[in-house]
Order: structure tokens, then sequence, then C-alpha cells
């Protein structure tokens, strides 16, 4: 079971997203939620691009530079949705509905992982294919 490649993805996605929310509260001391979130989701993305080459697509029939610009695409779009997800939840929602405990906090959370498997196709058939 840990061999599946699907898993594989799982685990490395689960490294870069704690690189990304550990980040994203790094950066709010400085930025503002939003450029945090997406200056953490860029921390996020480079450790995920070099652990998915080395452990989950290391098979890849395409040119490294190929597979960089394919990975930052689809990542662009995950982007978008992350983005998206944490803003509305934390900014929007949450406040309406009264949900107090740090809101930032769970709101980047739900949005890391909303694109996980949007971004696992699109890195199969895009970023790493054979």
């Amino acid at each position: 079971m840990l061999r599946s490649q699907f898993v594989l993805f799982l685990v490395v996605g689960g490294v870069a997203a704690a690189a990304n929310f550990a980040s994203r509260i790094a950066f709010n001391h400085w930025i503002g939620y939003a450029w945090a979130v997406t200056l953490a989701y860029c921390i996020g993305m480079a450790t995920a691009f070099a652990l998915n080459r080395l452990f989950v697509f290391k098979h890849s029939s395409q040119a490294v530079h190929h597979q960089a610009i394919w990975f930052v695409v689809v990542n662009l779009f995950a982007l978008a949705q992350t983005l998206a997800v944490s803003v509305l939840l934390a900014k929007v929602v949450f406040p309406r509905v009264g949900f107090a405990w740090h809101p930032d906090s769970v709101a980047h959370l739900v949005g890391i992982m909303l694109p996980l498997v949007s971004s696992y196709f699109g890195h199969k058939y895009l970023s790493f294919r054979h």
C-alpha cells in the first residue's frame, strides 16, 4: 500500500503542506494574510516539486524544465483554489458563523487540502508524464 503512487503523492504532499503551513504563519508576522498564503504556497510548491521528482514520479520521461513549467501551471490552478477558499473562509464565512478558534489557520489548512486530487492527476498526466 505504501508503494502506491497516490499514497506517496499524499505523503510528499503532507510534507510540502507542512512547509506551506509553517511558512504562512511566519510570513503572517510581516505581511497580510492573502500575501502570506501566496508566498507560503510558493515554499510548499518548491518543496513538492523536489520531493515529487525524487520519490513519486521518478520515471518521468519529461525534461526537467518541462516538468517545472507544467508543475507551475498545475499549481497556479491549485493556488487559485487554495487562496480563494482560505480567504473566503477566514474573512467571510468564519466571522459570519462565529467560528473563532484559529480561523486563519483552519481556513488555510482547508485551502491546502482542497486541490489534492486535481493536483495529483495534473502532475501525473502533465508535469511528470512518461
